[in-house]
């Protein structure tokens, strides 16, 4: 539910989850199950955070301030989303998804700075993709989110980054981590009376779009420097957009607390999660960061519980555990 920071840097980044535009480190390690695409890759030799002045304490320091900056992240991000969610009965899940790709354009625009009259057509057609992507998937999740709740809505959205990983390898413990995966989805989605099939079926659409981010963002970075396709990307998503936006607001006048809502769910899962990334990745390794982000469906639960008051039951909690501990065993038995 969240864009991650964009050059080797999700779940989405829900948010992302989400739906955080930067990317992951999943080049470095394919195990992570998140999205590496456009970004600035941190230079040891000039960026001081990177010279250990104390080979026995700095790194650790450096680590533990990382592990605490994923938590923060983590914790931002669906707390955006279920602050997100109150602003629902006014704006509905559109209104609130278009301010969010606002938010984001506006902090990957100033960070990014893409030289848009530089791009070639080579570089724009991924680009305008990964726009379009991002945009549904927000979207997608945010919808889902409406009618089934913030825990399976992201855990759904959460096997499109499970399944690049695990479709990239030959291992068998990986299969048996699909298998389990798989049997968690059927568990999830099971016939009863009270299943909301559309809630679910958006909830796999926002992990088919995470996939998609995922391949494209990667295509982006060799094709775009920097952060600079990203922001582009960003800043196309929210001119798409922008019409969504003015029709919301023609059709039903927003109230100024449902704007807030908005906003504030933009910055703690787009702005917040995107800064926070790319202090982490400095800190901690790509792997662990990658277990970490496994970890964002659970947090998402616990958050609609405490926060939204949205109560699952045994068979919900153990499919969602069954997920993560799918995505959290591959990345363990992952060597180098």
């Amino acid at each position: 539910m969240r864009p991650a920071p964009a050059s080797r840097i999700a779940a989405a980044r829900s948010t992302g989850t989400a739906h955080r535009i930067p990317s992951t480190p999943a080049d470095s390690d394919p195990g992570s199950g998140l999205d590496s695409g456009p970004g600035p890759s941190p230079d040891p030799a000039s960026d001081p955070d990177q010279q250990p002045t104390d080979p026995g304490h700095q790194p650790t320091a450096r680590r533990f301030a990382g592990v605490a900056t994923m938590i923060g992240s983590g914790l931002s991000n669906q707390t955006g989303a279920a602050i997100g969610s109150h602003a629902f009965p006014v704006l509905g899940p559109i209104g609130v998804v278009a301010v969010r790709q606002y938010v984001a354009a506006i902090v990957l625009l100033a960070v990014g700075r893409p030289r848009l009259r530089s791009f070639t057509w080579w570089q724009w057609r991924p680009v305008v993709a990964l726009a379009v992507v991002f945009g549904t998937m927000n979207l997608s999740l945010y919808t889902a989110i409406d009618r089934i709740g913030l825990g399976l809505a992201v855990t759904l959205e959460f096997l499109g980054p499970l399944c690049i990983a695990l479709a990239a390898s030959r291992r068998r413990a990986d299969a048996c981590c699909a298998l389990v995966a798989a049997a968690a989805v059927v568990t999830l989605m099971r016939p009863r009376p009270s299943a909301d099939y559309l809630g679910m079926g958006l909830g796999l659409l926002a992990a088919v779009c995470w996939a998609s981010y995922i391949l494209l963002n990667r295509t982006v970075g060799r094709r775009v420097p920097g952060a600079q396709g990203s922001a582009a990307a960003a800043g196309l998503s929210a001119l798409m957009f922008l019409p969504v936006g003015i029709a919301v607001a023609v059709h039903q006048p927003p109230t100024a607390s449902a704007v807030a809502y908005a906003v504030t769910a933009g910055v703690l899962s787009s702005a917040v999660p995107y800064l926070a990334d790319l202090f982490t990745l400095r800190r901690v390794p790509a792997q662990a960061f990658g277990l970490f982000m496994s970890v964002n469906p659970v947090l998402a639960a616990l958050v609609g519980w405490v926060g939204l008051g949205q109560n699952l039951g045994w068979t919900e909690w153990t499919s969602i555990g069954a997920i993560v501990a799918a995505n959290t065993l591959s990345i363990l038995t992952r060597r180098g």
